[in-house]
């Protein structure tokens, strides 16, 4: 397992599912078998729980022990077009979601209303929970509500809104926000406007937007799409990352109407 963050205390390495049944995870129903209220066990995903300190606040997280799981058995991931290398990419605590999570920490959120987008395992979302901030939760991978509502459970918090979206969609309830955040969604080129209607859509007339990139080279795209929608736009580095391992070569954007 590739080194945890400075500030990252490993509770376990990381257990199987039969070695420790108090933190079993189970997957949404499978159609055509017997339902049940909680849904269906993982068995053959290996797991890693850690807490992330932020101050004297606490985040416990249940994560993927690493990038090799893969857990598809109905096709669920498949139909939404993620591949087997693609489907644990959600699963895994991003230096890109501690930057946006510490950012945020001391954000002033007061009674905005904060969307998260590709919430992945939704650090941020589980830290602004905790601090009792109005946040909803989003992403494109089938099993990211599942870890979601364990780690509100392991966190001892109230549950977390969360929606399952497609940024070219138009069927969502999500309604609108004061706050969007994020932290590495610029995979492709092709999302750089996906993404700019998505937030645009979701946007009050008054919004901020907090975008956490590590240098993928689409900042810039991304900018000048959301300026066409009435943005200000500034980019920085983010100002202490000694929680990470490694340096930080990415930005913090910040947009604003």
């Amino acid at each position: 397992m590739a080194d945890l963050p400075k500030h990252v205390v490993l509770l376990t390495e990381c257990y199987t599912l039969e070695q420790h049944s108090r933190f079993v995870i189970y997957l949404s129903p499978i159609a055509g078998s017997a339902p049940t209220n909680r849904g269906y066990p993982i068995t053959n995903l290996r797991l890693c729980y850690q807490t992330v300190e932020f101050g004297e606040i606490d985040i416990h997280l249940c994560t993927l022990r690493d990038r090799q799981e893969f857990y598809d058995p109905v096709g669920a991931a498949e139909k939404l077009g993620i591949c087997d290398a693609s489907w644990p990419l959600f699963g895994v605590l991003w230096p890109s979601s501690l930057v946006l999570a510490h950012f945020i920490q001391d954000f002033d959120t007061g009674s905005k209303r904060v969307l998260e987008i590709g919430c992945g395992m939704a650090l941020t979302s589980l830290l602004l929970n905790k601090q009792h901030a109005d946040i909803t939760a989003t992403d494109y991978h089938p099993e990211a509500q599942t870890f979601l509502d364990r780690n509100t459970l392991l966190n001892e918090d109230r549950d977390i809104a969360f929606e399952l979206v497609d940024w070219a969609g138009e069927s969502d309830t999500l309604g609108l926000f004061d706050l969007i955040i994020g932290s590495d969604i610029l995979y492709e080129d092709g999302h750089v406007k996906l993404l700019a209607s998505f937030i645009d859509e979701h946007a009050n007339p008054a919004c901020e937007v907090v975008i956490v990139d590590p240098g993928r080279g689409r900042k810039n795209k991304l900018s000048t799409a959301l300026v066409e929608y009435g943005f200000t736009s500034s980019h920085h580095k983010p100002e202490h990352t000694d929680y990470l391992n490694e340096d930080f070569k990415g930005y913090i954007l910040q947009f604003e109407r």
